[in-house]
C-alpha cells in the first residue's frame, strides 16, 4: 500500500499507484500519467482479488474520498500503517531503532469521529441515473467529490460520526428543500447575495453525548436562519449548542470571524478520566476522542514523569496533552502558535483546577528561544506535538541546545517525524516507538516517539 489509499505495483521496472487496488490483487489498470520515474493509474477490472480484499460496507464508497481503504481487511490495514511508521524512521531518517510496539488498534473502524464538516452545493455531483434524469434535484450537502473543488457528493449516511449525525444532516437539507432555500454555487466562490445562501454545517460531540451545529451562512438572512431552525431544532434534543457563523470569505474557514450562539451555552465538554475540556466552535480536539484517550495515555507514560519535572509541551493546542500530565509534573508549559487555542487552554486549566500550568502564544521558533528558557527554566522532558509539517529547523536546533532529559514527539506524519529525529540523532537515542492507529480506514498514522538523552 502507498500514499493516497493506492495499491503500489510495478510495470517493466516502473513504480506504478493504481487507486482502487489492494496488495494480492491481480488488476487490469489504465494508467492516468506517466513521469520517468512512476505512474499513476485507475484500476478498471478486478481479475482475482487479493485475500485481504473486503466488501466496502458504505454506498458511497469509491466516490466520496473519506474512507480509501474501506475495501482492505481492518488487520491487513494496521500491518500496513506499523510498516509504514518503520520505513519512515529507518528509510527516510536512516535511524538504529528499538524493537517495535505493534500498532495500537483502534476500538472500532466506524462513527469514530466527533467533528463533521459538511457543505452545501446547488449543483451535486451526479451519478448514471441521476445525469438521465432532468427533474433530479441538483441542490444537496455532503462532501466534496477528490479533486473537485466545485463538486459534492449528496451524502445519504455517513459511517464516520455517531447518530444523530446523519439526522442532522439529512433534516437540515430536507428543510433547505422545503423552504426552496439557495446553496451556494461553488464555482463562483463568492459571499454575497447573486451566490446562494447555504454554505456548510458543523457537527460536534463529545463521548459524554453532548452536541454541536453551526450553520455556516453567506450573508444575513434571519428569516430564513430562524424558519431552517425552528424545523430543524425540535427533532434533536441531543443537541445543546446551536451556532451559526455569516461568511462572505472565498473560503470556510471561520477562526477570524464571529460565530453567533442562537441557543444553548456555546460550548461543549469533554470527558477524559478527571479532567473536563471545553470545546469552542473554533477549539482543535483530537477528532477521535477515545482513540485519542489512549494516545495522551501513551504519551503520558513515555514522559516518565515524577512529580518533580518541568515539562514543556510544544504545540500544546487547547493544552489536552499538557493539562493530562500536569498532575505528574511539577509544572507545565505550553507554546502554541494559535491565540485563540491558547485562550482555550487558559480556560481548561481554569477549569480543572490547575493551577502549575501556563500557555504561551507566538510562533514556535520565535518563542522558544533561549532568553525564554532562562526566564521559565530548563525543561526536564519536552512532549512535542507538531502539524504534519513537522517542526520547524529552528525548534529543533533549541532543542538540542535546551538538551531535556527525555523527549517524547507525537506525529501525525512519520516522514517529516523521521526527518526531525534524524536532525537529533547525534544528542538522543530512540528508546520506544508506538504506532498508533487514529483514523481507521484512512491511510493517516500516528507515531509516538521516546527519546533519551544519549
Amino acid at each position: 500500500m502507498a500514499d493516497k489509499g493506492r495499491g503500489l505495483a510495478r510495470h517493466e521496472g516502473k513504480v506504478v499507484f493504481i487507486s482502487g487496488a489492494v496488495p494480492g490483487d491481480v488488476v487490469t489498470a489504465q494508467v492516468t500519467k506517466s513521469k520517468a520515474a512512476y505512474a499513476e493509474a485507475k484500476m478498471v477490472q478486478l481479475v482475482t482479488a487479493s485475500p485481504d480484499r473486503v466488501a466496502p460496507f458504505c454506498q458511497h464508497f469509491g466516490v466520496c474520498g473519506g474512507c480509501k481503504w474501506q475495501h482492505l481487511a481492518y488487520d491487513a490495514e494496521v500491518s500496513f500503517k506499523h510498516q509504514h511508521v518503520v520505513d519512515a524512521l529507518e528509510r527516510i531518517g536512516h535511524l538504529v531503532l528499538p524493537p517495535i510496539t505493534p500498532i495500537l488498534k483502534a476500538p472500532t473502524d466506524q462513527y469514530y469521529r466527533n467533528k463533521l464538516e459538511f457543505t452545501f452545493t446547488h449543483q451535486r455531483w451526479l451519478d448514471d441515473t441521476d445525469r438521465n434524469n432532468p427533474d433530479a434535484e441538483l441542490r444537496g450537502v455532503g462532501f466534496h467529490v477528490p479533486g473537485r473543488y466545485d463538486k459534492v457528493l449528496d451524502i445519504t449516511h455517513c459511517y464516520h460520526q455517531a447518530d444523530p449525525s446523519n439526522g442532522i444532516r439529512n433534516a437540515v437539507r430536507v428543510a433547505m428543500l422545503a423552504l426552496k432555500l439557495p446553496a451556494r454555487d461553488l464555482r463562483t466562490q463568492m459571499g454575497d447575495e447573486s451566490d446562494g445562501w447555504l454554505r456548510n454545517l458543523v457537527v460536534r460531540n463529545t463521548l459524554s453525548g453532548q452536541w454541536m451545529v453551526i450553520l455556516q451562512v453567506c450573508y444575513e438572512q434571519p428569516t430564513w436562519l430562524k424558519a431552517v431552525l425552528d424545523i430543524v431544532m425540535p427533532q434533536f434534543a441531543q443537541v445543546t449548542t446551536w451556532m451559526y457563523v455569516v461568511n462572505t470569505k472565498g473560503n470556510d474557514t471561520f477562526h477570524d470571524l464571529q460565530v453567533h450562539t442562537y441557543a444553548g451555552p456555546g460550548y461543549i465538554v469533554e470527558q477524559m478520566e478527571d479532567l473536563q475540556f471545553r470545546i469552542g466552535p473554533k477549539s482543535f480536539f483530537q477528532t477521535n476522542a477515545a482513540q485519542a484517550l489512549e494516545l495522551y495515555r501513551i504519551t503520558r507514560r513515555m514522559a516518565g514523569l515524577t512529580g518533580q519535572e518541568l515539562v514543556y509541551d510544544l504545540y500544546t493546542g487547547t493544552g489536552t496533552i499538557a493539562l493530562f500530565v500536569a498532575k505528574q509534573a511539577a509544572k507545565v508549559i505550553g507554546i502554541e502558535y494559535v491565540p485563540a487555542a491558547v485562550i482555550d487552554a487558559h480556560l481548561n486549566a481554569e477549569l480543572n483546577g490547575i493551577g502549575h500550568a501556563q500557555f504561551f502564544a507566538g510562533d514556535m521558533a520565535k518563542v522558544l528561544t533561549e532568553d525564554f528558557i532562562t526566564q521559565h527554566g530548563r525543561p526536564d522532558v519536552v512532549i512535542t506535538d507538531p502539524p504534519r509539517g513537522g517542526m520547524d529547523a529552528a525548534v529543533v536546533a533549541q532543542l538540542a541546545l535546551a538538551k531535556p532529559q527525555r523527549i517524547v514527539y507525537v506525529s501525525c506524519n512519520p516522514a517529516t517525524q523521521a526527518r526531525d529525529l534524524a536532525l537529533l540523532d547525534n544528542l538522543y537515542a530512540i528508546a520506544q516507538v508506538q504506532p498508533v492507529d487514529m483514523f481507521p480506514r484512512t491511510d493517516h498514522v500516528e507515531s509516538v516517539v521516546q527519546l533519551q538523552l544519549r
